[in-house]
């Protein structure tokens, strides 16, 4: 039911900090690593809508404890199966612990009574969470008033998405590296026909690494039309 950060496993690599484009949000970025690193650092709760980078910032955040020496875990709740509550309350004896879209266990009345329990005892023994949601603690719908107090007395790291030309940018880099060409019509057309979330791009791109190699083709608008259409087929 959860899913953990044990020293041996490896995460993407794409999941790090120094692969993170942080854009607006080299704030959000200094204060997650502090946390992570530091037992000492404030905790961190990062606001964001879907593709802003929540996610790969909480486990960029893990593998950093990792590396500094710590143990880490990351809870992601929106996808988990079964009882959050007993999810939430079997998460114990790490370091450090990042729990990704808290907002979907607003109004679950036993969920967020683990999570305040999480929070206390997190606390007591001087560990470090992490949380994420979609928006700040006073925006959500959250039933428990002390709960909603404890998230809204942290640290505050509110993620501002990439624009499209930044996202270009990043694309343009990233593809470079692998020895793509992505010129201005391709990346016009891909913008106006796929989700243009940094995350989902950067996956597109692999499977565009991978496909183009494989034809011995150059990336252009055909191809990447017929690629699409083979996935959603």
């Amino acid at each position: 039911m959860t899913t953990q950060l044990p020293l041996a496993l490896r995460w993407p690599r794409r999941q790090r900090f120094e692969h993170f484009h942080p854009g607006e949000n080299a704030a959000a970025v200094d204060a997650l690593r502090a946390a992570a690193e530091d037992a000492a650092a404030p905790w961190v709760f990062v606001a964001g809508p879907v593709g802003s980078g929540r996610t790969h910032l909480l486990i960029a955040a893990c593998q950093a404890a990792i590396d500094a020496g710590r143990t880490a875990q990351y809870l992601p709740l929106a996808g988990l199966r079964g009882s959050r509550a007993a999810a939430v309350r079997g998460m114990a004896g790490s370091d450090v612990l990042a729990i990704d879209d808290i907002d979907s266990i607003a109004g679950e009345a036993d969920a967020e009574h683990a999570l305040f329990d999480t929070f206390n005892r997190y606390r007591a023994e001087g560990c470090t969470l992490l949380f994420s949601a979609s928006g700040a603690p006073v925006s959500l719908d959250i039933a428990l008033p002390d709960l909603r107090s404890r998230l809204g007395s942290l640290t505050q790291a509110v993620l501002k998405p990439l624009g499209d030309a930044e996202r270009r940018d990043v694309l343009r880099e990233q593809a470079g590296a692998r020895g793509i060409e992505l010129d201005d019509v391709v990346l016009d057309w891909l913008f106006a026909h796929h989700a243009r979330d940094l995350g989902t791009l950067l996956d597109l791109l692999d499977t565009l690494d991978r496909a183009s190699l494989a034809a011995q083709r150059r990336v252009t608008v055909p191809f990447l039309r017929n690629l699409l259409k083979e996935r959603h087929d």
